[in-house]
């Protein structure tokens, strides 16, 4: 087996980034050894690191003092394991570094997957922690593996925000505005909400991102962000995937009392966040943290009702991508510093999913 690759950040600059190489980490006692095959990279990744402190995100994967590993979705094979329950070459979906190489401490083992109890991810949110073997996933599809790589994830977003907003009744709400609409996670919900009835879905876009979010067809109406006070006023919910504070503002401002509900959803504007120290005008914004709604709907329906709930809505949605989404694959150091850079400042093609490996 070849050493080991690490991609690398700083925390405190996200610009700075680094590859390391060195020997393939050791298994101890308990341990497994998964070795990564490929993952995806798309601008919820930036998310992660942007939230990096606030919400744990640096934690899952541990670097050297100031740097962290940014978490990415994707397979990996076991390539060393101690359990007979996880045997050598067995493949699985989940949370991984931008690695070659991750260690991890396989328990409640079953015929599905297993969950990592590495001590440092014991206080960490378990939705993350879980690692699904592919031949046991109802939504795995060979053919729509680099789908499932860049989307699944995001999607899984959407499919909880559009559960959240419909058992909450969408707040009595008509409208829910969705800014970054170009975006993943924006449009999968959106996609899901225009399948409900008496619900307006607005999108919030850049100048230059306008034709691809109309283009889509699954907003009634996308506008620029300098368009907002023009919008109707009628009883809204916001839904923020951008993380702009002045696109914030500008939305509570307008909708006033309106605004019924005000959902923190990502950071896709990463380079704005923390940037308006106010609060805006009206309801507070909320943090919607996934793994949460994860647990309610798990309480709810139990594992294995929520996984098929999310694969009844992925096989339409997944369909749908294909009018637009364009995979690129690329491969090595070069290739994944390059690609992380660009989302970073964005100059990432909103229909082109990024698929990389270092090996």
């Amino acid at each position: 087996m070849a050493g080991a690759t690490d991609f690398v950040v700083r925390r405190d600059d996200l610009h700075d980034c680094r590859v390391t190489d060195g020997p393939v980490p050791e298994v101890a006692p308990g341990q497994a050894l998964l070795e990564v095959s490929a993952f995806g990279l798309t601008s919820n990744n930036i998310t992660y690191a942007v939230f990096g402190e606030a919400m744990s995100y640096w934690d899952f994967f541990p670097a050297d003092e100031g740097w962290g590993r940014v978490p990415v979705w994707g397979f990996a094979e076991v390539a060393a394991s101690p359990d007979e329950g996880l045997e050598e070459g067995a493949r699985v979906f989940g949370y991984l570094p931008p690695s070659t190489h991750l260690v991890v401490t396989p328990e409640r083992m079953s015929g599905h997957g297993f969950t990592d109890a590495s001590p440092h991810r014991a206080a960490l949110p378990a939705a993350y922690n879980a690692y699904t073997r592919v031949a046991a996933d109802p939504s795995h599809r060979p053919e729509r593996e680099d789908q499932q790589m860049l989307l699944r994830p995001l999607f899984f977003t959407s499919f909880l925000l559009d559960d959240f907003l419909a058992d909450s009744g969408l707040f009595g709400a008509e409208t829910v505005v969705i800014s970054s609409a170009s975006s993943k996670t924006a449009h999968g919900t959106a996609f899901l909400l225009a399948q409900r009835e008496n619900v307006q879905v607005i999108g919030l876009t850049s100048s230059r991102s306008t034709a691809f979010a109309e283009g889509l067809g699954v907003f009634d109406r996308v506008v620029g962000y300098d368009e907002v006070p023009a919008l109707p006023r009628d009883s809204a919910v916001y839904v923020d995937v951008a993380g702009d504070p002045d696109t914030r503002r500008a939305v509570h401002e307008h909708y006033g009392e309106l605004l019924r509900h005000s959902a923190v959803v990502g950071a896709t504007h990463h380079d704005r966040v923390g940037a308006d120290s106010d609060p805006p005008p009206g309801t507070s914004p909320t943090f919607f943290f996934a793994p949460d709604r994860v647990r309610t709907r798990g309480d709810d329906w139990g594992r294995d009702g929520l996984e098929r709930r999310l694969a009844q809505a992925w096989e339409p949605y997944v369909e749908w991508t294909d009018g637009w989404l364009a995979v690129k694959h690329e491969r090595g150091a070069e290739a994944l510093q390059r690609t992380y850079l660009d989302l970073l400042d964005g100059r990432i093609d909103p229909a082109t999913g990024h698929v990389l490996s270092l090996r």
